[in-house]
């Protein structure tokens, strides 16, 4: 069975969207400290808290793709979603954490100790450098997408690949933080009350704290073991009971073991007229075409087995998918 690979792409989009936020997270600090804001301040936390975060997505894709060997003989995929976990509960704690408590200081003390102009120089700057980045993470969704046959917004809600999620929700984040922050100091600017200042900089925190939300939740359903789409799941399917020899399959299991890496296990009933030969002759059609539409699936097991009695239409799931109703498409 062929070993996974680094995605290239992948790795590309973290590389960029890290490059990004690194300048930007010196240029905030800069400006924030130059200027007092603390919708500055909490924005430079932002960047910093991404770029951290880029370090262990990068990590994630390294360390998942190690090929598997005798103590792991299905990989380390995993492993991929450890560090992405780790990388959401970042954003939380520092990005999220800083920008409120910074905020409500503001609030409370109304403290502004320097000129705006740097604070909108920065602002706009750091926006055309993540719209790049943005743009960057969409080219790879829509490029996932168009091959997986679905829309880009399904691609990101169901897709394994952590990584450019991650990558896309930041920068979203990043660019709507921006605004906030902007929209904060120029009606601090304007009434010459930093209140505003300080309700910009919660606002970006809480932003954080749904972002890292919204990975943390992710990642946890992957390291748990998360069957794929059910769309998905319907094709594989599919592709089991056109088998000359398969009379129907009683029970489809399959599992995400890493963002390309791919579980599928089925219970198969043959034709009572098989022999021993054509059944081992099905198994290995069965893994050719499931492996040649779809790359992704690394393991393929089938146990021959008796339908229970009065067993009639489609594969059944170990147990009822409350979500499955939430995923049309992959």
């Amino acid at each position: 069975m062929p070993q996974p690979d680094i995605k290239t792409e992948s790795v590309g989009t973290v590389i960029v969207a890290g490059a990004a936020n690194l300048a930007i997270a010196v240029a905030k600090l800069v400006a924030g400290v130059i200027s007092g804001s603390a919708a500055m301040l909490s924005e430079a936390a932002h960047s910093v808290a991404d770029t951290t975060t880029e370090v262990l997505l990068y990590q994630a894709l390294r360390r998942g793709a190690r090929p598997a060997d005798q103590r792991h003989p299905f990989g380390y995929g995993k492993e991929s979603y450890v560090w992405a976990f780790f990388a959401a509960m970042f954003t939380f704690v520092a990005g999220a954490g800083f920008a409120v408590t910074h905020g409500v200081t503001t609030i409370l003390v109304h403290e502004h100790s320097g000129d705006y102009l740097i604070s909108y120089i920065v602002l706009a700057v750091s926006f055309v450098i993540e719209s790049i980045s943005l743009a960057r993470a969409l080219r790879q969704v829509r490029s996932e997408s168009k091959r997986w046959g679905t829309t880009p917004w399904r691609f990101l809600r169901l897709t394994a690949d952590t990584t450019v999620k991650a990558v896309f929700l930041e920068d979203s984040a990043a660019l709507i933080g921006l605004l906030l922050a902007g929209a904060g100091v120029g009606l601090s600017h304007a009434t010459g009350d930093e209140v505003w200042d300080g309700i910009a900089s919660i606002l970006i925190g809480l932003l954080l704290l749904a972002v890292a939300g919204i990975l943390a939740g992710n990642n946890l359903s992957l390291l748990v073991g998360r069957a794929v789409p059910e769309r998905l799941r319907h094709e594989i399917e599919q592709e089991l009971t056109g088998l000359a020899e398969v009379e129907r399959i009683d029970t489809l299991m399959t599992m995400q073991l890493g963002p390309e890496d791919i579980l599928v296990a089925a219970k198969v009933d043959f034709r009572d007229e098989a022999t021993g030969a054509a059944i081992e002759a099905a198994a290995d059609e069965a893994e050719r075409r499931l492996t040649r539409r779809y790359p992704e699936i690394r393991y393929v097991f089938l146990d021959p087995t008796r339908s229970l009695p009065g067993a009639t239409g489609r594969a059944r799931h170990t147990q009822a998918d409350p979500d499955a109703g939430d995923e049309p498409d992959r």
